[in-house]
């Protein structure tokens, strides 16, 4: 390979680096300024502006070999980037996430002063590299290109782990602040007295009997009219069977509250109003469709193979099944078992129209009363939503191991 051959082909990757980290920069700070329009401050809204614009043009005029004007040009262009993020930064109160706005243009304008103005780049830019330079940057980019990649993909993902998690810690500030009013400074003060009153308290209780017996019940009924009927639409064939399974696709594309009249007639002319037998009867009827077709595209992936083994040592179709098939879809049981379970648990409208009684209250019915037209008990939601969410969580931490092998095996044949 020539010597020209060869710098033709090297780039540093701190300029490869930078294409890509712009353009993520961009999108966010184009997204940032939706908060400057809300705020309706018109100079942070046009220093944002300005800052897209340059962001942009940067990322336009990133230089080339043999291209020194435009290192320089980009020099500038990021020094002005970093001006706007201070000036944007002294012009607003200094909060965190004032901070962390002002930072997608400090960062990426001083990253790129820094890299610009770096050996490697100045070296390239001006075309000023040796044989032995040149076999030395394509050897250092093999270095550090993983290592950008990683802190790339570090970042956006603690992005996303912070966006998820601000609003668990809001509502924990306020389980744990005193009073019961939204706002304030985020851990300036704590206090157990939510806590205690929710669970001193005889009605959070009823509720949670409520919520358990009927999700337990969706959840084993559900189970018990599924799994045989998924794995009947995945093994045999039948008049009817298409038209079935379109049609349990048909019902999953109407909402819920269209059928909520009829259900209503229905559980009143069978006296199951205000009892937990009307509510488990109705939630398996609403998640039964997904149920049935998460079981079925489970079982399509086992071997029929194994069936007619075992039917060749000696099983009848049932032994076949339990023995056979249902210990190998654990894993889907158990997603589906979750999933009704949390249908139920989670369920709201049904709950409040069926049950008209304080005692037959399900958790979300009875936490939805704490706030009323005339007195929102704000830290008492809280407290009580945080504890609701404590056996949905352990659910998934002790069930993590089937959810995964459940969502991932039925996505594939064979």
């Amino acid at each position: 390979m020539s010597e020209t051959t060869m710098r033709d082909w090297y780039t540093p990757i701190e300029m490869h680096t930078l294409k890509r980290w712009l353009v993520a920069t961009v999108v966010v700070n184009v997204l940032l300024l939706t908060f400057d329009v809300l705020r309706m401050n018109r100079l942070n809204l046009f220093y944002g502006c300005a800052g897209c614009i340059l962001l942009i043009a940067l990322h336009q005029l990133l230089p080339e070999a043999d291209q020194r004007w435009r290192k320089d040009i980009s020099l500038l262009l990021s020094g002005g980037i970093m001006a706007l993020g201070v000036l944007r930064l002294v012009s607003i109160e200094i909060t965190v996430f004032n901070l962390w706005m002002q930072a997608w243009l400090i960062v990426p304008g001083a990253t790129s002063l820094w890299w610009l103005s770096s050996r490697p780049v100045s070296a390239w830019a001006s075309r000023k590299l040796s044989t032995q330079a040149v076999e030395y940057g394509l050897q250092r980019n093999h270095g550090l290109d993983e290592k950008h990649r990683t802190f790339g993909a570090h970042i956006t993902l603690i992005h996303f782990v912070i966006i998820t998690l601000l609003p668990l810690v809001w509502i924990l500030d306020i389980a744990l602040s005193p009073g019961n009013a939204l706002g304030g400074t985020i851990g300036d003060s704590f206090t157990g007295e939510h806590f205690s009153k929710i669970l001193g308290s005889d009605s959070f209780w009823t509720w949670m009997t409520n919520s358990l017996i009927v999700s337990i019940g969706t959840c084993l009924l559900g189970l018990t009219i599924a799994i045989p009927a998924g794995y009947a639409f995945s093994r045999y064939k039948f008049t009817g069977r298409d038209v079935s399974m379109f049609a349990f696709l048909l019902v999953q594309m109407f909402p819920g509250i269209i059928i909520l009249v009829p259900y209503f007639l229905v559980m009143k002319s069978l006296g199951l109003l205000n009892s937990h037998l009307g509510l488990i009867l109705a939630y398996c009827v609403t998640a039964l469709p997904l149920c049935v077709w998460m079981l079925k595209g489970f079982f399509d992936t086992v071997p029929r193979e194994l069936e007619e083994a075992a039917v060749l040592d000696g099983c009848n179709q049932f032994q076949v099944f339990t023995k056979v098939v249902l210990p190998l879809s654990l894993p889907a049981v158990a997603v589906t078992a979750l999933f009704s379970f949390l249908a139920a648990w989670n369920e709201f409208l049904l709950a409040l129209t069926f049950n008209t009684s304080n005692d037959m209250y399900t958790l979300p019915v009875g936490l939805a009363s704490l706030i009323s037209s005339t007195g929102q008990a704000w830290g008492d939601f809280a407290a009580a939503s945080l504890l609701v969410s404590l056996p949905v969580a352990l659910l998934f931490l002790f069930f993590q191991k089937f959810l995964i092998e459940g969502l991932s095996a039925g996505g594939v044949k064979g």
